[in-house]
């Protein structure tokens, strides 16, 4: 019996050491400093003329994810949501984000688009996607106080619907969100504390909200952990214009609370591959 006991007692601990190693080698890599992405309109062109051997390209350059800026009717870039990350991993990459989106809608547009956003949800949800990001507003965001906060309520409602499929939902800035301002506010501030923390996070573009006057580091001390994601971004290649200081920047990432890093080049001095290919030689030589 005590013989029994004792074997049963080692299967048992034997059994709770498996499950233990099968979650962490389950479970997607935790940010090191080398797990940076890179968001493909980087390579838009490429990726408008072969997708495939483009993120065959960007594999090799040493990219450990991808952000896509390619979805439309159900598919990325053309291919099926398991297709593309089919094709993603097979080149080492993980396929964890996406940018996409709609205006805001009207009354009667209001339920048109929420099934729109459910498709484009379940599409991305198929593809094991962690976020989808909007990049941008329409007039009506930018006009009035009132029109930002139909925005707001508009990105809490695309939120609650990303949430209940496991996806994060975010938003994307560009400078006129630090330039604009309500009641003497930046219109960015208000986003920020208008929108629900649990429904939308915030993706900060680094080199747009310094294009706009602002700085990076007073928005992690006053809006501590609402940055989950990076664009990390400068004129064109990263460390090519001397305007960004990076350095500083990177020392706060816990503080405004960054999960990915993610390369944009929108602008080049050679070819888009050859100027990504750069900024991560540029990123990895930093204190990033």
């Amino acid at each position: 019996m005590e013989f029994k006991k004792k074997a049963f007692k080692g299967l048992f601990f034997i059994g709770i050491l498996a499950l233990i190693i099968q979650g962490f080698t389950t479970i997607d890599p935790l940010p090191k400093d080398d797990f940076i992405g890179l968001q493909l309109y980087s390579v838009r062109q490429d990726m408008n003329k072969d997708a495939k051997g483009t993120v065959e390209k960007v594999g090799q350059m040493g990219f450990k994810f991808v952000e896509a800026a390619g979805y439309r009717d159900g598919k990325f870039y053309g291919m099926e949501p398991l297709e593309f990350k089919k094709l993603c991993e097979d080149n080492g990459l993980q396929f964890l984000g996406s940018h996409t989106g709609q205006n805001l809608p009207t009354k009667e547009k209001w339920e048109e688009t929420m099934t729109w956003w459910d498709q484009a949800i379940e599409a991305h949800a198929t593809a094991g996607v962690k976020w989808i990001v909007q990049p941008w507003m329409s007039r009506e965001g930018y006009e009035s106080l009132d029109g930002l906060k139909k925005y707001v309520e508009y990105f809490n409602a695309v939120g609650e619907k990303c949430r209940a499929k496991g996806i994060y939902f975010g938003y994307h800035n560009h400078n006129k969100e630090f330039t604009t301002e309500f009641d003497g506010k930046p219109l960015y501030d208000h986003m920020l504390e208008l929108s629900d923390p649990d429904k939308v996070m915030f993706q900060l573009d680094l080199y747009w909200i310094n294009k706009g006057g602002k700085d990076a580091l007073d928005y992690f001390k006053r809006y501590p952990g609402r940055f989950m994601l990076w664009h990390i971004k400068d004129e064109k290649e990263l460390g090519e214009s001397g305007k960004m200081d990076f350095t500083e920047i990177f020392k706060h990432k816990k503080e405004s609370g960054l999960k990915y890093g993610i390369v944009e080049v929108e602008k080049y001095n050679f070819t888009p591959l050859v100027s990504v290919q750069k900024s991560l030689d540029y990123l990895k030589s930093t204190n990033y």
